[in-house]
Parts: C-alpha cells; structure tokens; sequence
C-alpha cells in the first residue's frame, strides 16, 4: 500500500513558506461557500450553474496571477502563464472543481487553488519559466452526474467513449445538454484537442482520501501510482408479483438476485487481506419499487480497483461467474454495461525524485503511498510523466461533509507543488 521510509516531521513553518498559505486559506473558504451544504459541506455538481459560479471566481484568480483563461469545449477552465518559449510543451497543473453529491470542500479544489497559488507566487518572485504553466479545473472529475466520470481530462486528449454526450443526469438532461447550457459547443471539440506531444508533464495536488499520512504523523506524501478503476452498471430482470401470493420458491426476485451479487463482490475482494483491492456498490435502483411487489428488475453499480492489474483481471471474472450462478439459480437475465476500464498508472520516477530532493530541503522525508481514488492524473498519464502530492486527511474522511485538513498540511503541499514545478519549468 505504501513505502516505509524514515519519517522526520518538519520544523517549517508557515511563515518560511514561499507560498502564501493566508491567501489559500481565504480562497478556499471563498469557494466552499458556493454550493454549500450544512455547516461543512459540498454539492456543487458538474457542469451546473454553481461549478459555473466557481469557474467565475478562480478565473479571477488565474487572471490576477498574470494567466490569459479560457474554458474549452469540454466544459474545462485553463488558465495558461506563458514562458520564454511559447512553443515548448506545456507544464500543467491541475485537478477539478465539481464535488459529490455530499461531499467536501477539499477534494479537487485544494489542487486548482494549490495550482493557481504557485503561478501567482511565480509571478510574484518575478521568475518567467521557460515553458508555460497552465492549470486547469477539469470538468466532472467525479462522475456522478453523468454516472461516467473524468470527462474533461478524457476529452482533452481525445480518450471519449460513444455514448459519453448520450449520458443522462436524475433528471433526464444530457451531457451534451449540459454543455451547451454551460457555454460549450460538442460540435467543436476538436478545437480543444491538445496535440501529440504538447503537454511536458502533469502535476497534481489532492488530499489522501485515505489514513496512511495520518497513521505515519506526516503531512504530506508523494504518491506512487493509481490503482485502475472498473466501473460497471448492472441490470438484473426477473418478473414482478404480488408479495403476498407468489410462493417463495416460485418467484424470480431481482433484489434478492442483487442482494447476492453484492454480497459476492465484498466476499471476493476480500480474498488477500494485506490486498489494497476494493469493490464498492454505491448505487441501486429497483422496479417498480414497492413494498408489496416483487422486484422486476434492479439496477446497480459495481466500482473495482485495484494496483495490480492481473489481481483486478481474477477478481472480474469470478464475478462474471458468480453472476451467471445467480442468475441461473433464480430465473433471472443480466446485462453489464462497462463504464471505465483503466490499467494502474504508475508516476514518473523522474518527477517522484525531484519531490524527494524538495522535500528533504523542505525538512521532511516523505513515503510513497498509492491512490486508490482515480484522479485526472489517470487520465493524463496516457499523453505525459505525472506527479502527485497527498495531503494528510482527518481520518483519512473524504466524499463526506466531514473531509478536513489543515491549512498546514496544504500550504506544505502547495510549497512542494512550487518547488517541484520550478525545477521542471526552468529545463529546456
């Protein structure tokens, strides 16, 4: 799960920073109050008018740090901060803006404000890079809206699926809907391709989502590579009836089908107990949905990852199998529809190497950990090397109201982040 390494805890202080960690701060509040919920609280949807909102005032941000912003085709936000050479390939940046349902005020939006802040420190040092620097807020990182999640990294390197425009919301509108509305024109999309070659490399600052920095009493670490997300969407159908008058041993429950298969799933990723393998149900729908008729068809997500790829590969098919089981033993049909399927990515050691030369500077000797969580980095791993810095979460708490870190722990981070970044944009 993660590489054990001497730990030292930093005798920096927020003042030493080169960054402004009371800036950050304020900006961070700023945004956690557009689309807020309870006292703590995100939901700020992709492509709605909120994360529009909170492009609005990032935008701001990026414009005020010596950035020329646009949003793309894809419903993304880039602000670029030219170098020296306009047409060496980009550093970039970033992370997303778009929350859970019931979410936090960290996740994504502590990397796009941690981007933002080093080009405005950048810019405030008086440093031109030699390449430009764009960071960008991706848009729908998370994937619930449209149930099929990392679009805007995915669009921005021509990685879309058939179906992606296609996709509906709860309330029946589609993607392609909420593009237009948003300001975005599908029918140019090729203007926001980025070409072969273009991009140097991609950085990444997010909070842990998990308990190892925690557990080892370090704010931050350097991440080592993404586990590879499965995600399907499983239909079940049997046929309904009167609860009260179809014999048990007549009937052909979908819910009692779906019960079993979830079931299922928690047992076989359990398999290796020291394993990081991890298979979620988060999501259920059943016909007709009452109390006294008998489940017709059931609707439901699986979400599989795992960091090794041959593991993740065993797991899949004994679910298969014990989906035909199931099915066969309760008179039912299935039908699985594959939303993303994504290898584990592995971080440049290139990049990882000046994190560890940086932080050492910095105090700190850091371990290496890996995401579980998918992030754009994913994505972007495909076209360039990418880095990602963790920062330690409160119980490793996250997609929850509850999600905190300290300002601290992020201004470490988004020190890292610039220090990294000045040793990759001064390279030829």
């Amino acid at each position: 799960m993660f590489t054990s390494v001497k730990t030292t805890v930093t005798t920096m202080k927020v003042e030493q920073l080169t960054i402004n960690s009371r800036r950050y701060e304020e900006r961070l509040a700023t945004l956690a109050a557009i689309g807020q919920i309870g006292e703590t609280g995100v939901c700020r949807p992709a492509l709605s008018s909120l994360e529009k909102e909170a492009f609005l005032v990032a935008k701001g941000w990026m414009e005020e740090a010596g950035m020329t912003v646009r949003i793309d085709h894809f419903g993304n936000l880039i602000g670029r901060y030219e170098g020296t050479d306009s047409e060496a390939p980009v550093l970039m940046i970033g992370s997303h803006l778009d929350s859970q349902p019931y979410g936090g005020r960290y996740d994504g939006t502590a990397g796009v404000l941690a981007g933002i802040e080093v080009v405005a420190t950048l810019k405030e040092q008086g440093i031109v890079p030699h390449r430009s620097i764009e960071v960008v807020s991706f848009c729908d990182e998370e994937g619930w809206r449209f149930n099929r999640g990392l679009f805007g990294s995915r669009g921005l390197i021509g990685k879309l699926d058939e179906d992606d425009l296609a996709r509906t919301d709860e309330a029946g509108v589609t993607r392609e809907e909420a593009l237009r509305q948003f300001g975005c024109d599908p029918a140019q999309f090729a203007q926001s391709h980025y070409k072969e070659g273009s991009i140097y490399a991609f950085l990444e600052l997010h909070i842990e989502q998990g308990p190892v920095l925690e557990a080892k009493q370090l704010p931050i670490g350097i991440v080592s590579g993404i586990s590879g997300p499965l995600w399907w969407t499983v239909t079940l159908e049997g046929f309904a009836g009167h609860a009260g008058s179809v014999p048990m041993n007549m009937r052909r429950d979908a819910l009692l089908g779906a019960s079993e298969l979830i079931v299922a799933l928690n047992t076989i990723v359990k398999q290796e107990h020291e394993a990081p393998t991890v298979g979620t149900v988060g999501h259920v729908k059943v016909f007709p949905n009452s109390r006294n008729i008998i489940a017709e068809k059931v609707e439901f997500t699986i979400d599989l990852r795992d960091i090794e790829q041959r593991r993740r590969d065993r797991y899949e098919r004994q679910m298969r199998q014990e989906m035909e089981r199931v099915c066969r033993s309760h008179g039912l049909t299935y039908h699985i529809r594959e939303d993303t399927n994504s290898e584990p990515r592995y971080c440049s050691p290139e990049i990882k190497r000046i994190m560890h030369e940086e932080s050492e500077k910095m105090g700190l000797s850091l371990p290496e950990l890996m995401s579980g969580p998918f992030h754009d980095a994913l994505t972007m791993s495909y076209v360039c090397d990418y880095g990602m810095i963790f920062v330690r979460c409160q119980d490793g708490i996250s997609h929850n109201p509850k999600e905190f870190a300290t300002t601290h722990d992020l201004a470490l981070g988004t020190e890292l982040l610039y220090k990294t970044m000045l040793q990759m944009v001064k390279r030829p």
